[in-house]
């Protein structure tokens, strides 16, 4: 893979999406599809990756400055050739393989990528492609091949039903090409066809047609073809990609109670013997330890950090807090920017008032800590260890709850102890 260039081709406005966003950028579980299709190229081990950019150009270089993932723009959007041939440049830096990959097919994996180019080495291949089996393959570019079974040419519909024995096997559209074999054929291309653009399919047929081989991959998972271009496909691809989040938390030792109705976004964390019960979503950046039971109906935001037998019940939303060990939250209570410590017990309706108008400030509560049924904590403040709160108490900006202590009212007050307490 080191002299492998991915050329990423995400130039497309997506006119059926009725939408001032780039297609690409529409996001799947809180993350741009096309961060799904770099994700799979980097883990198939291609490290150096361009992405052509047509539409929104700004909005996906923006998303990506600083991943090392380079931006290149297609001025004229004029067909897959020539977006490809945009990467001209970087591509003969690589002087190896180009693998051309749909910015639109969030869903391809990197297993299948890696196959794509181990393949392709093994045979010395001039081009491979990226082929589907189906019951109904209209729409789809067709696979021709002789009667020697090897790949002649990409027929698109038209030309496809002129064959005699009806042809399900479909271009998916992702390949990888031998560099020098790539720019031999981007100078033959043309564009007779109705759309007057440049088809890199076209090169199949002139590779083929001088003798050099044309390999191919069939795809195994079906879903991993889905190319995004309305908001049915988008609701699809993110149903499958939640799927595949659930099932590798499942096959990791964590109980999802309905996968139907329960969330989990990439790159969430849960440990095992942990059970997630229904309607409940957990976003990216969430960590969360072993033997947790989180939900129904709670929401965990970004940042958020759950130690191990720790518990947050129904109706319950954190974001960029810490639960200790063995710390319950179990009822309709906000937590915001919080640390809080091992075995406090929060009292439904709990609310930390942690933004200011200019600024997120933080609540930390102590170990042990009991904060009661609707208590108010407008950070910053601090409740020590041990220390209780009485329903309904308000705790002001810039107060304390010492170790131990008891503060109850609107606003808090410090209850003295009884004598009999000092004495002790």
């Amino acid at each position: 893979m080191k002299n492998t260039i991915a050329v990423i081709l995400a130039a497309g406005r997506g006119t059926r999406m009725r939408s001032g966003t780039p297609k690409v950028m529409h996001q799947i579980l809180g993350l741009p599809m096309l961060w799904y299709v770099v994700d799979s190229v980097k883990k198939a081990g291609v490290k150096n990756i361009a992405l052509v950019t047509g539409f929104g150009s700004v909005a996906v270089k923006e998303f990506f400055e600083g991943t090392g993932v380079k931006t290149l723009l297609q001025k004229k959007l004029s067909g897959s050739a020539d977006a490809v041939n945009t990467a001209r440049k970087e591509i003969m830096k690589a002087h190896g393989d180009c693998l051309v990959v749909y910015g639109d097919t969030p869903l391809i994996k990197s297993e299948t990528l890696r196959k794509l180019m181990q393949v392709h080495a093994a045979a010395s291949a001039s081009m491979t492609l990226l082929t589907a089996t189906l019951k109904n393959p209209s729409g789809y570019g067709r696979i021709i091949r002789n009667t020697d079974g090897k790949i002649i040419k990409i027929a698109e519909e038209d030309e496809a039903k002129s064959y005699k024995k009806e042809i399900k096997e479909i271009n998916v559209g992702t390949c990888i090409i031998r560099a020098e074999d790539l720019f031999d054929a981007l100078k033959r291309i043309g564009c007779d066809n109705a759309k007057k653009e440049y088809y890199l399919t076209d090169a199949v047929k002139l590779l083929s047609g001088e003798g050099k081989r044309v390999e191919s991959v069939a795809i195994e998972d079906l879903d991993e073809m889905i190319g995004v271009n309305s908001r049915i496909e988008l609701a699809r691809a993110t149903q499958c990609v939640k799927n595949r989040v659930l099932g590798e938390l499942m096959a990791s030792g964590v109980t999802i109670q309905d996968p139907a109705t329960t969330t989990v976004y990439p790159g969430a964390k849960i440990g095992k013997d942990s059970v997630i019960y229904p309607n409940t979503i957990i976003e990216s950046d969430v960590k969360i330890g072993e033997g947790c039971h989180i939900g129904p109906f709670a929401r965990l935001r970004p940042g958020t950090e759950i130690s191990d037998k720790a518990e947050v019940g129904n109706f319950v939303e954190l974001v960029r807090t810490k639960l200790g060990e063995s710390t319950k939250v179990k009822h309709h209570t906000y937590l915001g920017d919080a640390s809080v410590g091992r075995n406090v017990n929060i009292g439904a309706g709990t609310i930390t008032a942690n933004y200011d108008g200019k600024n997120k400030n933080r609540t930390i509560i102590g170990d042990g800590a009991f904060i009661g049924v609707g208590t108010i904590l407008i950070a910053p403040v601090k409740v020590g260890k041990r220390a209780r709160t009485g329903a309904g108490t308000v705790l002001l900006r810039g107060h304390s709850i010492k170790d131990g202590a008891t503060a109850v009212g609107v606003p808090a007050r410090i209850l003295e102890k009884r004598r009999e307490d000092r004495r002790k």
